[in-house]
């Protein structure tokens, strides 16, 4: 799925998880059950944001082209260089 993310919906996905992470430092809970629902209402929150200021919900967004695909085309036109390889693969 994140293959195909663009920016939009990759930095929406980082937001949630940061505030998500940040909620549960401030105010632990016990068990993966609560920290699924916080997860849950964090999503909700963030999605509802997204909503509320016009912007395009993640499963309105158009796939960007997959990743693999994009490393290939680079790596025959010579535009890849041996730290991007790593981190693409």
């Amino acid at each position: 799925m994140l293959d195909r993310a663009g920016t939009t919906e990759l930095v929406a996905n980082l937001f949630r998880i940061t505030q998500t992470q940040d909620r549960l430092v401030v105010s632990p809970v016990d068990g993966k059950n609560k920290a699924g629902k916080v997860h849950k209402e964090v999503g909700e929150t963030v999605r509802h944001a997204i909503e509320k200021i016009g912007g395009t919900m993640p499963e309105d967004l158009a796939p960007e082209k997959d990743i693999k695909l994009l490393k290939k085309e680079m790596e025959k036109k010579g535009q890849l260089h041996d730290s991007s390889k790593k981190i693409a693969d």
